[in-house]
C-alpha cells in the first residue's frame, strides 16, 4: 500500500545535471512513486543566483538561500550536485543535523572528506549515497559496496574521466597531437573551458580516492593517490605503443598488495596492450576492470559524465535513500575496518617503457644494460635503431619497484653516450 504524505527533496544545484534532476522528477513522478512506496515531491532548488532561464524548472522552487532550505524541517532528502569543497560540505552536515539524508556527486569533496561526512550521517542516523559521484550512469559504487561485499576485491583498474580517454583516442586513431585533440573535446563539449581537472588527472584521482576506499575498506584520501596528467603524451608514444601492440589511456588503478598488507592508489598514462578490454574503450566513455577473488573478473562500460547519465545514477540512489527512509533504515555507511596503510608511488611494482636517444656506437647497449643491473632492474625486450651516428634504444622492463625504475632512468641521464630520454611510459594491464 502506498503512503499518501509524500517524502520532500531539496536539490542543490540546477546546472546540467541538477535540471536533468527536477526534469525527471517531475515527469517520472508517478514512476518514481510507484517504486518508491511514496510520493516525491521536489520542495526547493538551491542555485547562486535567481535570474537564469532554467527550462522546465517551477520558479516557485527556485531559491539563494541554501542554508535555509536544508533546514526545513520536512526536508527528507538533500541531493547535492553544486560540486567543489564549501558551501557544499558545510550544507551536507547541515542536512544530516537536521534529520534528511544526502545523495551527492561531489567526488571533490567525498575523495577529502569522506570519512568526517559518512561519520556525520551515522552520527544521525541518516544516508550518505554517491554513485553519481565516480563515474556517471555505470554502476561501481553499489556494486563495490553491495554485490561485492562477501568478496575479496585485489584490483580495480579503470578508466574513469571520459575528457582525456576522447583526446588519448583521437590522438590514437587519427595521429592528432596533443592540442589539437584537446581543441577538437573542447569544440564537442567533453572538455571544460579550463580542462585542468581532466587533463592533469585531478578528477580521476578523487574517483581512484573513493572507489579504493570501498574496495579495499579502508580509508584513501585524495592526498594518497599518486596522479600524473596525460599533457606530455604525444604521438611518437603512440607510434611506440602500437610497435608493442598497444595503445595508451589514463587510467586510475587501485591495487591491493600481494601481502594484503597495503594499498595503493595512482593515476597515471600507461601503455596498455590491445587485447585488454580496456583498450577497446572509445571516444569519452568510461569503463572498470574489477578483479575479485570469488567474483574473478568483472568490466563496467558506460557514459561516464553529462547532464542524463549523471542523474540517472543521482535518481537511482534517490530511490534506494527514500526506500530506507519509509522503513525507517539506512543503507550501508562507511566501512573501513581493514585500516590498511596506502603505500608511496615508489614502491609499487611497474614496468616501464623507457624510449633513449643514444649515440651509435659500439658498447651503449652494454653500458645501457649495466645501469639496468646496478639497480636490479631486469629487462624485458630491448629495440635500437639508428644512423648517421644517432640511434633510438627502447627498453621494455619487467615489472619491478617504481623507485627503482626512477633512480635507473635518473641514471642513464647521466651516462655520456645517452643524448636524451625521449619518453617513459609505464606498461599496466599484461
Amino acid at each position: 500500500m502506498m503512503r499518501t504524505r509524500p517524502l520532500k527533496v531539496a536539490l542543490l544545484g540546477c546546472g546540467v545535471v541538477g535540471s536533468e534532476v527536477a526534469r525527471i522528477m517531475t515527469t517520472h513522478a508517478d514512476d518514481l512513486a510507484a517504486r518508491i512506496g511514496a510520493p516525491v515531491e521536489l520542495a526547493g532548488i538551491a542555485v547562486r543566483r535567481t535570474g537564469r532561464v532554467r527550462a522546465g524548472v517551477p520558479a516557485e522552487l527556485i531559491t539563494t538561500d541554501a542554508t535555509a532550505l536544508v533546514k526545513r524541517d520536512d526536508i527528507d532528502v538533500v541531493v547535492e550536485v553544486i560540486g567543489g569543497i564549501e558551501p557544499a560540505r558545510a550544507l551536507i552536515t547541515t542536512a544530516f543535523e537536521h534529520g534528511a539524508s544526502v545523495v551527492s556527486a561531489n567526488k571533490a569533496l567525498l575523495a577529502q572528506d569522506g570519512a568526517a561526512l559518512h561519520a556525520a550521517a551515522e552520527s544521525h542516523g541518516a544516508d550518505l549515497y554517491y554513485e553519481a559521484a565516480v563515474a556517471g550512469a555505470i554502476p561501481l559504487v553499489r556494486p563495490l559496496r553491495e554485490s561485492l561485499a562477501g568478496d575479496k576485491v585485489n584490483r580495480v583498474l579503470g578508466i574513469v574521466n571520459g575528457t582525456t580517454n576522447f583526446i588519448l583516442d583521437k590522438m590514437d586513431t587519427s595521429g592528432a597531437g596533443y592540442s589539437e585533440a584537446l581543441d577538437e573535446a573542447t569544440a564537442l563539449g567533453y572538455a571544460e573551458a579550463d580542462p585542468t581537472a581532466d587533463v592533469e588527472g585531478f578528477d580521476a584521482a578523487a574517483k581512484a580516492a573513493i572507489l579504493a576506499g570501498i574496495a579495499f575498506h579502508t580509508r584513501v584520501r585524495l592526498d594518497d593517490v599518486h596522479r600524473e596528467g596525460m599533457t606530455e603524451v604525444t604521438a611518437a608514444d603512440f607510434a611506440s605503443a602500437k610497435q608493442m601492440s598497444c595503445t595508451i589511456k589514463l587510467l586510475a588503478i587501485c591495487e591491493r598488495a600481494a601481502d594484503g598488507q597495503s594499498v595503493t592508489a595512482r593515476v597515471h598514462p600507461a601503455m596498455i596492450p590491445l587485447s585488454h578490454p580496456l583498450a577497446s574503450v572509445r571516444e569519452a566513455y568510461n569503463a572498470v576492470f574489477i578483479e575479485a577473488e570469488a567474483a574473478g573478473q568483472l568490466m563496467f562500460y558506460g557514459p561516464g559524465a553529462g547532464g542524463s547519465p549523471t542523474a540517472s545514477a543521482v535518481l537511482g540512489d534517490l530511490v534506494a535513500v527514500c526506500r530506507n527512509k519509509l522503513g525507517e533504515a539506512t543503507g550501508p555507511g562507511e566501512s573501513a575496518y581493514t585500516r590498511l596503510p596506502v603505500s608511496p608511488m615508489g614502491e609499487v611494482v611497474t614496468r616501464y617503457h623507457i624510449s633513449l636517444d643514444v649515440a651509435d656506437k659500439p658498447g651503449v647497449l652494454a653500458q645501457v644494460a649495466t645501469v639496468f643491473a646496478e639497480h636490479d632492474v631486469s629487462i624485458d625486450t630491448v629495440r635500437q635503431t639508428g644512423k648517421d651516428g644517432e640511434a633510438s634504444l627502447v627498453v621494455v622492463t619487467h615489472r619491478a619497484p617504481d623507485a627503482a625504475l626512477s633512480a635507473t632512468v635518473e641514471a642513464l641521464r647521466k651516462l655520456d653516450t645517452v643524448r636524451g630520454v625521449a619518453s617513459i611510459m609505464r606498461v599496466e594491464g599484461e
